[in-house]
């Protein structure tokens, strides 16, 4: 399995493990004490969600195509 399909694959279960690291992140930061490692969670929880986007835009991994397209002729 190459990395570009292993990517694909695992997108949405990035988005939703990122999704959820970044609330937590925000849960704490309600509290002054722990303010700090709230927002780096918070960001981590953002890189982690958008981890399969940033390697389309770094090109690490090719967009994906489209299901519809024929071949000519």
């Amino acid at each position: 399995m190459s990395f570009a399909q292993f990517m694909a694959m695992a997108g949405y279960l990035l988005n939703v493990i990122g999704i959820v690291v970044c609330l937590v992140g925000l849960s704490l930061a309600r509290r002054p004490s722990r303010r700090t490692l709230g927002y780096c969670l918070a960001g981590l929880g953002f890189l982690i969600a958008a981890s399969p986007l940033f390697a389309q835009l770094f090109g690490l991994i090719p967009p994906p195509m489209p299901a519809s397209t024929l071949p000519p002729g």
